[in-house]
């Protein structure tokens, strides 16, 4: 699988995509195939060398995506489950295998019926109509 990691502290140039052995989730732990990945300072305080961290290293600390597997005695998700996560580090890659009672359930997206009209959709209410020049009170 491919993840963007960091061998040595630095700038941007840090950052390198590899290729990596697929992780294989433990007892208490799922396989997520990541399909959208928070970018936050923290990344980049990690990356400088600001915030140590144990080098080699994927960069990434939260993400949204779909169980692909689940280790021994999860019970939390199952394969097929949309979640999302934070505090998991190595986001910036195809898969992350996270402590599953770190997943929170994401609902599928829903769509409003074509026919929905505007004002319907619309969160604040119509604009007030007002006359120039008139006179409140």
């Amino acid at each position: 699988m491919r993840a963007i990691r960091v061998h040595a502290t630095g700038g941007p140039e840090a950052l390198r995509e590899e290729e990596v052995p697929q992780p294989n989730p433990a007892a208490g732990q799922a396989l997520v195939r990541i399909e959208a990945a928070g970018v936050n300072y923290i990344d980049t305080y990690q990356r400088s060398g600001l915030y140590r961290v144990a080098l080699p290293f994927t960069l990434g600390q939260e993400g949204a995506g779909t169980v692909a597997a689940v280790g021994p005695d999860v019970t939390e998700v199952k394969p097929g489950d949309r979640v999302a996560w934070t505090g998991v580090q190595g986001s910036y890659a195809e898969l992350v295998v996270a402590p599953a009672d770190r997943l929170v359930a994401v609902d599928p997206p829903r769509r409003r019926p074509p026919s929905a009209s505007r004002r319907r959709r619309c969160p604040l209410p119509p604009r007030p109509h007002s006359r120039r020049g008139a006179r409140a009170g």
